[in-house]
């Protein structure tokens, strides 16, 4: 069987966080990708192995890529990215709106040939629901996700919060097949955040049929339908014969599915992971390391890359004494030798990170220069801050992630330099999702993690990341715990308005202080093999 290099590498775009924009998948160039049958039962079958099974599978609890690689298969948003770009495109809307009064609302006009995978249609009733149960707390479908639930935080993040504090003011149906958003402010962002994969249209049947068990159980509109997931094991998709874009072109989000099933198998051994791909276990994988490209390779596999659209690090609670001093965080900063760490731990895939959003995003400042290594500074700032000595603890990923494949290595790595200048930080790690939620609980000193992008947005990164609005006290994104009156008002100057000169002043400014406060250690742009 065939399969296109667009649907081969749409497997391979998510991450924490998140869920990545569906269409970034790699660095240009066309063609086919022959798929093996992959052990997987035989038949037209594309099995895929990944670092860790889903958190999840309703699509707006999730957070993670590695639930997202798999949710993003079974459903779709009104809007989507177009492939290899964070150009948009239409998906369940036929069209892109254009901002109206000011960029205060919106409307869409909805495709009227598409049914969800229980039969059920999608029209603005459906999407209306959806977007009712994401924002309002006392809805009665205001819940589910299982205990790997985000509790709606893509939601309150990207949308101002929950309730009355949600800048969507009020959705309405136009008529069956067109709806209008109205917001109580502009949203510079607003589309691109809607074409996020955690927005994805679920069946209002199957969530007011069992809303706590949707997670297990997902229903929407995409090109493969949910038959089963052996939770540890695999989880098993098969084609939507009656998937609404598989008349359109695949510049359009058309085509396919190609294969019949679709076999998702985690493993968090990469070497493992490996060996099943180049024994013919796996038809196609991702978190390879350096020397697992070269493998693959000799094994006449076909390696490829998504672009840096990644950012990994290292968070300092800044709530916790002594990350509270700024002093301490750049005296971290200097204390570690990251371009070793970076071309030891990711070899040619990783370049060294400098300010807190990747190269591909927009308005990146190529001003701002990483801290210098200096352990005999790092050392100095210590005594000075008080913090000689320093007992702490350095969390790393149990699994392997976009931005990060072996975190351990890297966490270790860190570990020496910071032992130089007296900073002994012991090892901590979690299974994937408790790691998640003890993050998003600020009950770590020091954390490592990292975002892939969702929609190609410098908010995308420097809002969720950095804002004292997502620094809650559950599924915290900015789990930093950075709080900055003066950053909160620049993110805020840089959603509030559409205009680029404006916003490219606001977050060149925003990059500049952030990198004086030190929240974190930014540690590498990768750009994951697949």
């Amino acid at each position: 069987m065939q399969i296109s290099r667009r649907d081969f590498l749409k497997l391979s775009g998510a991450g924490l966080s998140g869920a990545m924009l569906l269409g970034v998948a790699g660095c240009g160039g066309g063609g086919e990708i022959q798929g093996g049958q992959g052990g997987a039962g035989g038949g037209n079958v594309f099995t895929w192995g990944q670092g860790a099974e889903p958190v999840t599978l309703d699509p707006i609890h999730v957070t993670d890529s590695e639930s997202s690689k798999v949710v993003r298969q079974m459903f779709d948003g009104l809007l989507d990215f177009a492939p290899e770009s964070t150009d948009l495109m239409p998906s369940l809307a036929e069209e892109i709106p254009q901002p109206e009064d000011g960029g205060r609302s919106y409307t869409f006009k909805l495709r009227s040939d598409v049914k969800f995978h229980d039969g059920e249609p999608f029209n603005a009733d459906a999407a209306i629901f959806n977007f009712e149960r994401w924002r309002f707390t006392d809805n009665p479908y205001h819940k589910g996700g299982g205990s790997g639930t985000s509790n709606f935080a893509y939601y309150a993040s990207y949308f101002g919060g929950f309730d009355d504090d949600s800048i969507i003011d009020k959705i309405e149906a136009l008529d069956d097949y067109t709806v209008r958003f109205t917001l109580k402010e502009p949203l510079g962002p607003f589309l691109q955040n809607i074409a996020i994969s955690g927005f994805g249209m679920a069946s209002p049947k199957a969530i007011k049929d069992d809303v706590e068990g949707f997670w297990q159980k997902p229903v929407g509109t995409g090109p493969f339908k949910f038959v089963s997931w052996n939770q540890g094991t695999e989880v098993n998709l098969e084609k939507n014969p009656d998937f609404w874009g598989k008349d359109l072109p695949a510049s359009q989000y058309g085509g396919g599915p190609h294969v019949d099933k679709l076999v998702v198998r985690p493993n968090e051994d990469n070497t493992a992971r490996v060996a099943a791909l180049t024994g013919g276990q796996l038809t196609a994988t991702d978190g390879l390391l350096p020397d697992d490209i070269a493998t693959v390779k000799e094994a006449g596999l076909k390696v490829d890359y998504r672009p840096p659209n990644t950012i990994g690090y290292l968070a300092m609670n800044t709530q916790k004494e002594p990350f509270n001093d700024p002093k301490v965080r750049q005296a971290i900063n200097m204390a570690i030798d990251m371009p070793k760490v970076v071309d030891f731990a990711l070899g040619d895939t990783g370049q060294v990170a400098t300010t807190y959003q990747p190269p591909t995003t927009p308005f990146f400042n190529e001003s701002i220069e990483r801290y210098p290594y200096d352990p005999e500074g790092a050392r100095q700032m210590l005594e000075e801050a008080g913090a000689a000595n320093l007992e702490t603890t350095l969390w790393y990923m149990p699994i392997p992630r976009p931005y990060m494949p072996d975190a351990k290595s890297m966490a270790q790595a860190m570990q020496e330099d910071l032992k130089k200048v007296g900073v002994n930080a012991k090892l901590v790690t979690y299974e994937w999702t408790t790691y998640l939620q003890k993050t998003g609980r600020g009950e770590h000193d020091m954390c490592l993690l990292g975002w892939t992008a969702d929609n190609g947005d410098p908010d995308n990164f420097l809002g969720q990341l950095l804002s004292s609005a997502t620094a809650t006290p559950e599924n915290a994104l900015n789990v930093a715990y950075y709080k900055n009156p003066e950053v909160d008002n620049l993110i805020e100057q840089g959603r509030s308005t559409v205009d680029e000169d404006e916003r490219r002043d606001t977050y060149m400014r925003l990059q500049e202080i952030v990198a004086g406060d030190a929240p974190w250690v930014p540690i590498a742009y990768t750009k994951p093999p697949v």
